[in-house]
């Protein structure tokens, strides 16, 4: 993992068209601004991890018997 430091308005530049600055600092939480392409998804990691086990849920397809399902 690369670890940077960064002052408010100071930025990190990710590949040639993501941007993210610090927009404050108060205590413990650290607001950023992300600037990058709509086609690419940002999410905080808990709701990733969501949308990742909603998938797999998704994706579990049971074996359905023909014959159950014309009763």
């Amino acid at each position: 993992m690369l670890v940077l430091t960064r002052k408010k308005n100071e930025s990190i530049v990710i590949g040639d068209n993501i941007e993210i600055t610090i927009v404050e600092v108060q205590g413990d939480q650290v607001r950023i601004g992300i600037n990058a392409p709509k086609n690419v998804s940002i999410h905080r990691k808990e709701v990733y991890l969501e949308i990742q086990s909603e998938n797999k849920r998704a994706a579990d397809v049971k074996k359905v018997n023909l014959k159950d399902l014309l009763k």
